[in-house]
């Protein structure tokens, strides 16, 4: 029997301006986003319905019905299968783990079926079409609009998620103002990761204000990544509530996140290379 496998690495958003709010309630956002070298895993074989079963470290939670956004992209393709989530990221995180599951399932069931995957994505998700390219990109607009980035070096980042998750509507109501100024127009050229780590520094995540307030705890993680030997930059991902700390080199990644599994056991936390 055939058998599809697919990787859908997890979403970091680098920088995530929200520019303004559309009169169907959709905000605009502007972000630099890149992809992390771990994430979830799919498999999927031919059936006669669809059947979504699901298991790994992160599996407890996870809707199998229609509610997942991998079934749905199941009936989105029109095609059905058994499928398999083998589920490494933390829900509700700001990881895009949900659309990037649904987009790897979508590449997979069209290699299983030799069905072209839908232009029409975005109904499934703002995330999709950035989740599809799965290297770095500029997003803006309400997901629609995903430009690749050329060039970016590569980063080392600690991923930390609180083990908590953060609905996003509740941080999207908390915004104070929808119309904040969007990244340059040209983004500048970067030789190597501390140039890049340095603009970084510039720009920002609008969300993070409103996920705080919502869940105090991040504040917490920003405070412990912060002060780990080496972090250049401490920024949230997302809605949150996954925040990222950044790092010179592997060696010291590795260092602070052992430290922070250490003092913090009860935190979600992995030393990772973006844009690998």
């Amino acid at each position: 029997m055939t058998v599809i496998e697919g990787f859908a690495p997890a979403k970091i958003n680098l920088t995530l301006h929200v520019t303004g709010r559309r009169a169907d309630g959709y905000h605009e956002l502007d972000s630099l986003v890149i992809f992390a070298d771990i994430g979830d895993r799919i498999k999927v074989k031919p059936s006669d319905t669809t059947i979504l079963t699901v298991d790994g470290p992160m599996a407890a939670g996870v809707p199998v019905d229609e509610s997942n956004l991998v079934v749905r992209a199941a009936a989105k393709m029109d095609v059905a299968a058994d499928i398999h989530l083998e589920k490494h990221l933390p829900n509700a995180a700001g990881l895009g783990g949900g659309s990037s599951d649904a987009a790897a399932t979508l590449t997979a069931l069209s290699e299983l079926s030799g069905k072209p995957v839908p232009r029409d994505v975005l109904s499934l998700g703002a995330d999709i079409p950035v989740c599809q390219m799965r290297g770095a990109a500029r997003m803006r607009g309400v997901g629609e609009r995903v430009e690749p980035v050329q060039g970016l070096p590569v980063l080392h980042a600690v991923l930390v998620n609180p083990n908590l998750p953060v609905m996003t509507k509740e941080v999207f109501a908390g915004l104070g103002r929808p119309d904040n100024a969007a990244m340059p127009e040209t983004l500048p050229q970067f030789d190597e990761a501390g140039e890049l780590i340095d603009w970084l520094a510039t720009m920002r995540n609008d969300l993070e204000a409103p996920a705080i307030k919502a869940e105090p705890v991040i504040q917490q993680v920003f405070d412990t990544l912060s002060v780990t030997p080496g972090c250049d930059l401490a920024r949230m991902s997302g809605s949150g509530g996954t925040c990222f700390g950044l790092y010179s080199d592997a060696e010291t990644a590795a260092s602070a996140s052992g430290r922070l599994r250490e003092t913090h056991p009860g935190w979600w936390v992995r030393a990772v290379r973006l844009n690998a």
